[in-house]
């Protein structure tokens, strides 16, 4: 067989030079049979090497009548069935030959999105370390959307993966995007629902009026837009940046994903900035509220003035002790309200873990109230209760051995005594 260099100089030979077979066979130094099946071929030569028989050829018909009963037999049970004691492999590669024929043939279809439809959502936990504050770090989740139509990208780091976080999570987004997807798409997330919607989330997409999609469980398919997106963070966001904090974080990321949002799509082969209008126009307008606090809760205010977030206590105005208190917190602060609306306390959120934070000024007034508590309880005459519903009556006091004598303890006790 000749190389395909040989064929190709052949061919130019006869048809750009004019050259007979003759002179070329004696030119290249070849007999005029090559040449001639050189010109009647318009493929170069191949070298194939003759197709031997396979052990699995003795047993191919009964693989086929077990394929036929039943087309998704695995091979190793085939094996059994066949009585086949040599190697796997060769059965496994014959077997995966011959199951297509026998298998409904299952086409994936290209999924396509129309303006509004949806956002895809997911927690991204980025491989590094945030300062958190009093000298704790940690990798906050990060909060990702993406519009299905335009693949708009937006985030933000949140201070936990609790209900409540993930809401106010929610709202700052699409506050920004100014506009609400008919549907968001989760998998199950503890904090949205798992086979069924927390009724906290249910209570937030009913004020939205979108709907909650979760996905079924171990189906990555089913967003794999975000799962995208957040391979996308991961490798070129984060590599060698370096964050003072939450905020900063939250920071970098949107100046990040203004540039994000401007780069070609490969698969839209457009920018989502360039599709974004005509997707926003397809959403839900957003609801005309201010923004909530979606963390809150009422508590009566024990002795010790402190209300408890995730795993932080936050000092509260000891004047409202024994009060009922309304607690309010979103991923900035911490606010509580006293009967009437009057604040008591105000903290900044706290994103470290199992730390009190006291307000300077609460303290002071404990301290006060404590002092005065305890100048009072001196001042009080012995004897005197701490506390009386009445005016005060003279009590005559026994003598105490006329008790021992009553109960026959010491010796003349009598009933006359009790008298």
């Amino acid at each position: 067989m000749i190389l395909v260099e040989d064929w190709a100089e052949i061919r130019r030979l006869h048809r750009a030079e004019q050259m007979p077979i003759r002179a070329i066979a004696r030119h290249l130094g070849i007999s005029k049979n090559t040449v001639k099946r050189a010109l009647a071929h318009d493929r170069p030569p191949k070298y194939e090497r003759p197709a031997k028989g396979s052990v699995v050829d003795a047993v191919e018909v009964q693989i086929r009548e077990l394929l036929r009963e039943t087309p998704t037999m695995p091979a190793t049970v085939i094996a059994e069935r066949i009585g086949w004691e040599r190697g796997m492999t060769v059965l496994k590669e014959r077997v995966r030959e011959l199951r297509p024929a026998y298998v409904p043939v299952d086409p994936v279809s290209r999924t396509t999105y129309r303006p509004g439809e949806l956002a895809q959502c997911d927690l991204w936990f980025p491989d590094a370390e945030i300062p958190l504050g009093y000298g704790q770090t940690g990798q906050p989740p990060v909060l990702v959307m993406v519009s299905g139509y335009s693949r708009m990208i937006t985030a933000r780091m949140l201070p936990s993966r609790r209900t409540g976080d993930l809401i106010d999570g929610h709202w700052r987004l699409l506050s920004a995007w100014g506009a609400v997807p008919r549907m968001l798409v989760w998998d199950n997330e503890s904090g949205i629902g798992r086979g069924k919607v927390t009724g906290e989330f249910a209570a937030f997409a009913g004020l939205l009026s979108t709907k909650i999609f979760l996905c079924r469980p171990r189906d990555p398919e089913t967003k794999g837009l975000v799962e995208r997106a957040n391979g996308y963070l991961e490798t070129s966001f984060l590599p060698g940046r370096h964050f003072a904090g939450p905020n900063d974080f939250n920071t970098q990321l949107d100046e990040w994903l203004k540039i994000a949002n401007r780069r070609r799509h490969r698969a839209l082969q457009a920018r989502p900035v360039e599709r974004w209008e005509a997707d926003k126009a397809g959403m839900i307008a957003l609801p005309p509220v201010d923004p909530p606090s979606w963390w809150r809760f009422s508590i009566r205010l024990g002795r010790d003035h402190y209300v408890r977030i995730d795993t932080n206590d936050y000092s509260v105005d000891p004047a409202a002790i024994g009060k009922t208190v309304t607690v309010l917190c979103d991923n900035d602060q911490v606010l509580v309200l006293a009967t009437g609306g009057e604040i008591v306390a105000q903290h900044p959120r706290c994103w470290a873990k199992h730390q009190t934070l006291t307000d300077p000024e609460h303290a002071a007034v404990s301290t006060r109230m404590r002092q005065e508590a305890h100048r009072q309880q001196a001042a009080r005459p012995p004897g005197r209760p701490a506390a009386s519903s009445g005016p005060l009556v003279e009590v005559e006091q026994r003598e105490l051995g006329s008790y021992d004598r009553l109960f026959t303890v010491i010796d003349g006790g009598n009933n006359q005594e009790a008298s």
